[in-house]
């Protein structure tokens, strides 16, 4: 069984940056799809970015181009760096992950979720 843990969150200011991490215990995640959400107070849990590979990896339109995913199969861990950072970037974020192949939102582990705050 695969546990996720997330840290990284915090309070920054608009225009600032986070990097959020997620570390994998247990059994490998090499043949899973990695992924961040967010969910903000009211509103239904969203995609925010996923990684299989360094070359197939997904981005929400509202963060293309400002929030990058990256992974590290040999440590088991997956980063998302968050620039240009936004007051409606603020969410609850969790790592997730689903084995590769599975249909899109079938995320079968969750970490705890990290607060991220973007507010002056």
């Amino acid at each position: 069984q695969v546990q996720l843990v997330e840290s990284g969150g915090g309070l920054v200011q608009p225009g600032g940056s986070l990097r959020l991490s997620c570390a994998a215990s247990g059994r490998a995640a090499a043949n899973y799809v990695m992924a961040w959400l967010r969910q903000a107070p009211g509103q239904d849990r969203e995609l925010v970015a996923a990684i299989y590979t360094a070359s197939s990896t997904y981005y929400a339109d509202a963060v293309k181009g400002r929030f990058t995913i990256s992974r590290d199969l040999a440590k088991n861990t997956v980063s998302l760096q968050m620039n240009n950072l936004k007051p409606e970037d603020t969410a609850v974020y969790y790592c997730a992950l689903k084995p590769r192949g599975a249909p899109p939102g079938a995320y079968s582990t969750w970490g705890q979720g990290t607060q991220v705050t973007v507010s002056s």
